[in-house]
């Protein structure tokens, strides 16, 4: 089958679909490799950038989605949904975090971490389905956890959880508490450094006086 028709038949059922349709889904209907599909979906994703389309391939885990390019949102929402548009507090997007970071960890583990209630929070990130319950854990009483879903990684761009950006280093005391002292003590070493290079870097030799301007003093003087 020449690669154009690939190209067309792989727009079509991501297009009709109207969901993520996992790679193994065409590896079926099209009767090819899993290599040669994903090679022929970066092409394809590569051409809807260089074309400047309205439209866009995303992958997310082992799936692949035809949606609406992010910076064209405000442009859609409001022909599609007269409801206001949704938005995450601070709050919000810190227990976001806590679980991404996280995954499987309960509403009370997620706030010894905060420091407060987030009752709130969970319900409206459930809500906006960003995420979903894992499960409950084998704790006392049997607390339920918590996991992102495909739609958090879908709004923050992400393909899977292993590309988001890595935790700053720190360590704990006896109580399990961030030891500050250590965190500054690094801050600071790595601002001195910087500092001493800056230094270096604007220091400039003594320019040597000129032999013209030598001879020019001298001949004033005769």
């Amino acid at each position: 089958m020449e690669i154009e028709k690939i190209k067309s038949i792989i727009e079509a059922i991501l297009f009709a679909a109207g969901r993520q349709v996992n790679i193994k889904e065409l590896m079926i209907s099209l009767e090819l490799p899993k290599d040669d599909l994903e090679n022929i979906i970066v092409s394809m994703q590569e051409e809807y950038k260089k074309q400047n389309r309205g439209i866009e391939i995303i992958k997310v885990d082992e799936s692949y989605q035809l949606c609406t390019k992010k910076e064209l949102y405000e442009y859609i929402y409001p022909i599609l949904d007269k409801r206001s548009k949704p938005n995450l507090s601070n709050a919000a997007l810190e227990t976001l975090s806590i679980i991404a970071y996280n995954p499987k960890i309960t509403r009370a583990e997620i706030e010894a971490i905060r420091g407060v209630n987030v009752d709130a929070c969970i319900y409206k990130l459930l809500e906006y389905g960003l995420i979903q319950e894992a499960g409950k854990a084998d704790l006392p009483g049997k607390p339920m956890t918590y996991i992102t879903t495909n739609e958090f990684l879908k709004m923050f761009g992400y393909t899977s959880l292993n590309d988001l950006p890595e935790l700053p280093r720190y360590k704990l005391d006896e109580n399990q508490q961030i030891v500050i002292d250590d965190l500054i003590e690094s801050e600071n070493i790595e601002e001195n450094s910087k500092s001493k290079e800056e230094i270096e870097e604007n220091l400039e030799a003594p320019e040597p006086e000129r032999e013209e301007e030598n001879n020019s003093n001298s001949e004033n003087k005769i």
